[in-house]
């Protein structure tokens, strides 16, 4: 049996190097590059962090001051109508015979329109010249029976002077005057029916004469709401058979101004507005009247306010509705800032007080915050302070706002020139 040779052991801890566990020498010249490489790696991190609490740079955005002009102007919307717009009606009720007139024709005044049946009318109103010929037999009738009346009171009296008053008797002398009395009223009433039959058949015979419907002006029919065959009834409201327009070279635009606006608008005012039909022209207009009546709808006032339009090129037509610019004030050449420059406010600098604060201060409950007011919607005339950058950071400048058309405000005071650039606000880097 063949016994196996036991290695040395110091060849066994060369071979796996072990080596000797005490010697230190040793151990961290074998294992200083992975040392060196954790200092490197912890220093990185170090620096990272250090420069991570550092505060960047901040940078701003600016906005030169200008020159030029600014127009001031006030935005309403409304429709498009006819100067002078008239709905032709009917007084009388029928059967419409013929419609003689369609949508767009121009018409004349005094042209006919419209006819209605008169069949019903013609009857009645021969019915009333019947009544009136009665009528005036019967005034003829009452003529001669008070004529006999009067003859018959003329022999009495004739007779009572020739007797010396003996006859006739008082009795017979009394019915002889009420006779004629009675005669004579009889007469007055049938004049008086004669009156009362003229006026029915003058009714009729003008009711003839309205069952033909004529233009009352020169223009256009804009709508027709009747057709042959068709049955009115005027008893209780005149129906509406036309609607014209005089002329449509000629308009005019009723616009809702808002009640915080309606101060500054004035009769002789120019406007531009623009129409869904023609979106890329601008028309002309100028106000002709500010309404004082106000109209209340949801909570919301305003007063109507009229514009006249030319519309020699036809391109308008009523009901349009149209989008209005009323220019109330204009200025030429001024100095001119962005709006976006009177909104910037500084970011708020942290105190030494506030990092002394620390975890107790944030636990505290704080007073409450002010809203700061919107310094771009200041009425015009107040001073306000903007910023511009200067060698020590940004530097405060006092102005003196003028006008506003919502995006430029004009600069009426203040240590600016033209090009002078202001603040509007930090660049965000993303």
């Amino acid at each position: 049996m063949i016994k196996a040779k036991p290695e040395n052991p110091a060849t066994i801890e060369a071979i796996l190097g072990l080596g000797d566990p005490n010697d230190r020498r040793g151990f961290f010249r074998k294992r200083w590059p992975w040392l060196l490489v954790a200092a490197i790696i912890v220093a990185v991190a170090v620096f990272l962090f250090i420069k991570a609490r550092q505060p960047k740079p901040v940078q701003y955005q600016t906005e030169a001051v200008k020159r030029g002009d600014l127009v001031v102007t006030v935005s309403a919307t409304g429709t498009l109508a006819p100067v002078k717009e008239v709905q032709v009606g009917i007084e009388v009720s029928g059967t419409i015979k013929s419609v003689l007139v369609d949508y767009n024709d121009r018409v004349k005044v005094g042209q006919v329109l419209a006819v209605l049946d008169t069949t019903r009318l013609e009857a009645q109103a021969q019915q009333s010249a019947s009544a009136l010929a009665s009528a005036r037999a019967k005034v003829k009738q009452a003529e001669a029976t008070l004529q006999e009346a009067q003859v018959k009171m003329a022999r009495l009296d004739e007779v009572r002077v020739l007797s010396g008053g003996k006859v006739p008797s008082s009795y017979d002398l009394d019915t002889a005057k009420a006779t004629l009395a009675r005669a004579k009223a009889d007469l007055a009433s049938a004049k008086a029916v004669v009156e009362q039959a003229a006026g029915a058949w003058n009714v009729n015979r003008t009711d003839i004469t309205k069952a033909v419907v004529h233009s009352p002006i020169n223009g256009v029919v804009l709508e027709r709401s009747v057709e042959p065959g068709q049955t009115l009834a005027s008893q209780f409201q005149a129906p509406v058979l036309f609607k014209l327009a005089e002329d449509l070279t000629k308009m005019e635009l009723q616009v809702d101004v808002d009640e915080a606006d309606v101060g500054v608008v004035h009769e002789g005012q120019t406007a531009t507005f623009t129409v869904d039909a023609y979106p890329e022209r601008t028309f002309p207009a100028t106000i002709t009247k500010v309404r004082y009546g106000p109209q209340t709808v949801d909570g919301v006032v305003t007063y109507k306010t009229v514009l006249t339009v030319d519309n020699s090129s036809l391109s308008l037509r009523p009901g349009m509705t149209a989008t209005a610019l009323v220019t109330v004030n204009k200025k030429d050449q001024v100095l001119l800032l962005g709006n976006a420059v009177l909104r910037f406010a500084p970011p708020e600098i942290e105190t030494a007080e506030k990092k002394s604060a620390g975890l107790l201060g944030a636990m505290l409950p704080r007073p409450p915050r002010t809203d700061k007011k919107n310094k771009g919607d200041e009425p015009a005339g107040k001073s306000q302070q903007v910023w511009k950058l200067g060698a020590q950071g940004l530097e405060p400048i006092t102005i003196t706002k003028g006008l506003s058309d919502g995006i430029f405000t004009e600069i009426v005071s203040g240590d600016v020139t033209e090009g002078t650039a202001l603040v509007t606000g930090i660049v965000v880097e993303k």
